[in-house]
């Protein structure tokens, strides 16, 4: 009985811990994916380059324990007029 209730309770914290739980921003399409102990953000977003020219940061961003261990944030991105 105590090996079955044991089992039950890591199960359940590991759903907890580890299970994501999906946002989504209103800048152009960031997404963020969150658990307690992982994270990882896919950037979109709209902005202005130092030239006034439109476009989008776009980049990932992953987090472990708080730490982010990976981010190749921001890249510009122009938007191409005429196309």
């Amino acid at each position: 009985m105590k090996k079955k209730f044991k089992i039950i309770i890591l199960v359940i914290f590991t759903f907890i811990f580890l299970v994501p739980v999906k946002e989504h921003y209103r800048d152009g399409g960031t997404i963020k994916y969150n658990a307690i102990l992982w994270g990882v953000t896919k950037h979109h977003d709209m902005t202005f380059d130092s030239d006034g020219n439109h476009g989008y940061n776009t980049g990932t961003t992953i987090r472990i324990l708080c730490f982010d261990v990976y981010s190749d944030y921001p890249k510009f991105v122009p938007i191409q007029k005429g196309v």
